[in-house]
């Protein structure tokens, strides 16, 4: 059979009716992973002994799947990409690795990552650098690089992510698959190594909408361990994908979309808003109501900023404990004090200690009204503007990115972005803000590159995005794809 393109029904299809065994499958990834490893580096841990745990009747029972690196799993070397963590084996399974293995899913291996999920550019984990599958000279983006990649590549049909500020969303676009953040609490966190706790989402990459509705059938729910966790729903999500979208209003921000504000900008930015409102005629003519409506520039370019404090400050304070004493290599000194300095210096990379740095000025006494304060104040400001318009609206659609996939020599250039591509870039960060269920998938492919569109819906409607978005993915037909399909 195609493994490679077969979605996840179509696996399971063979596996009940005897055409084709687990453990084929499994050898059919490795054979994958073997391939692919040394051009890639989507893997930090591979998993290369065929292991099924859970019985249970499930649509993901006996298939492969990866999982992010900062995700514990007991016994199975957990490094979150970082040298502060290389050697390091948990003793615990997180709740999403204990719900997939009872569901009799297959792990593979473990996803490489931007060092503790800290980056946009899949560039800094301490195993190297992650690479495009659609052109190895450049980015998949970030932070949860090796899932994407290892389902762009055809892998696995499924991998699981973390997203803080589009660390799911933004590499879906760039590896031309799907990537679904439902609402914050919909799925355990317990077991994630924390970011940013109050924009800290787990959630999953796929070929399809249809299998990102099945991925968080499996894994969502209320969690003892995790007392942010919503309550259980009585609600299959796959059971509601039912292509009805009559009276379904979604709204653009003119602001971001409007193709005026981009005449001197790189062709591929203006084909990128070209073909959005393409798109949005496409949708109008399928049967969604989708309106332009505007939005104070001001609160829109807040948002990085706004992000980059609450983010830093957060990680600061989740990531004390990695002192080189409780976690990481211990390293000698005369004292507490400087054991500390030393393997902190030694353990993280440049990038990491910059947000540490800037999380303690941050949070220093004297700063914390004039900037944290102020940072959460301006995200009430961003998240009360969208909950009035998500009382009138069902959801937000926007490009996922300006771009392609950016080449690794133009990384520093693509930090230091256009400012009237700054919104365009950093927006998917308005979904952490609220814990708003968000999805990217594939929009159009520009020289052979990918580039993804973005929905966004009211908190705990995940089942209302997810239909929505499967009715985006019927009209622009584009699915199941892998990168080396350039037919498009």
């Amino acid at each position: 059979m195609d493994y490679k393109h077969s979605t996840i029904e179509q696996l399971n299809e063979a596996i009940c009716t005897g055409k084709v065994k687990s453990e084929e499958l499994f050898n059919e990834a490795m054979h994958l992973i073997e391939q692919y490893q040394e051009d890639y580096n989507a893997f930090v841990t591979i998993i290369s002994k065929y292991k099924k745990y859970g019985q249970k009747d499930t649509l993901i029972s006996g298939i492969p799947y990866a999982l992010k690196d900062n995700i514990s799993t007991s016994g199975i070397l957990t490094t979150a990409s970082s040298n502060i963590l290389k050697d390091y084996i948990p003793v615990y399974d997180a709740t999403i690795y204990k719900k997939l293995k009872q569901a009799g899913a297959v792990l593979v291996g473990k996803t490489t990552l931007d060092e503790l999920a800290m980056g946009g550019t899949g560039t800094t984990a301490h195993t190297g650098i992650v690479r495009n599958p659609y052109d190895k000279q450049r980015l998949i983006g970030g932070s949860s690089a090796g899932s994407a990649a290892a389902v762009s590549l055809g892998i696995v049909p499924f991998a699981i992510g973390s997203d803080t500020g589009d660390s799911i969303r933004k590499p879906a676009s760039f590896g031309g698959i799907v990537g679904f953040k439902p609402t914050y609490g919909r799925i355990s966190r317990y077991g994630l190594f924390a970011f940013a706790s109050s924009l800290d989402h787990i959630g999953c990459f796929t070929r399809n909408v249809r299998d990102a509705a099945i991925v968080t059938d499996i894994l969502k729910g209320n969690d003892p361990n995790d007392m942010t966790t919503l309550p259980d729903e009585e609600v299959c999500y796959l059971d509601h994908l039912n292509d009805d979208i009559k009276g379904r209003k979604l709204f653009y921000i003119k602001e971001i979309c409007e193709e005026k504000i981009y005449q001197d900008s790189d062709e591929n930015v203006k084909k990128t808003i070209e073909t959005f409102h393409q798109t949005v005629e496409k949708l109008k003519e399928a049967g969604f109501e989708v309106d332009e409506v505007s939005i104070n520039k001001e609160l829109l370019n807040a948002i990085y900023p706004t992000y980059m404090i609450i983010s830093c400050a957060e990680a600061t304070s989740n990531n004390a404990n990695l002192t080189g004493i409780q976690f990481g290599p211990r390293q000698d000194g005369q004292d507490i004090n400087e054991i500390m300095f030393r393997a902190r210096t030694i353990g993280f990379s440049e990038l990491i200690k910059r947000r540490f740095v800037l999380g303690s000025y941050i949070l220093q006494k004297e700063n914390q009204e004039k900037l944290f304060k102020n940072a959460c104040r301006v995200r009430r400001m961003i998240v009360d503007k969208m909950n009035d318009l998500f009382k009138e609206y069902d959801g937000l659609i926007l490009p996922a990115s300006g771009t392609i996939a950016p080449e690794f020599t133009h990384t520093s250039k693509s930090e230091k972005l256009d400012p009237k591509a700054t919104v365009l870039e950093n927006h998917m960060a308005i979904a952490n803000f609220g814990g708003f269920p968000s999805i990217t998938l594939p929009m159009y492919y520009y020289k052979g590159l990918p580039v993804g569109i973005n929905l966004t819906g009211r908190p705990r409607e995940d089942k209302d995005v997810l239909n929505m978005a499967q009715k985006i993915e019927d009209v622009l037909q584009i699915k199941n794809k892998v990168a080396g399909d350039y037919d498009v």
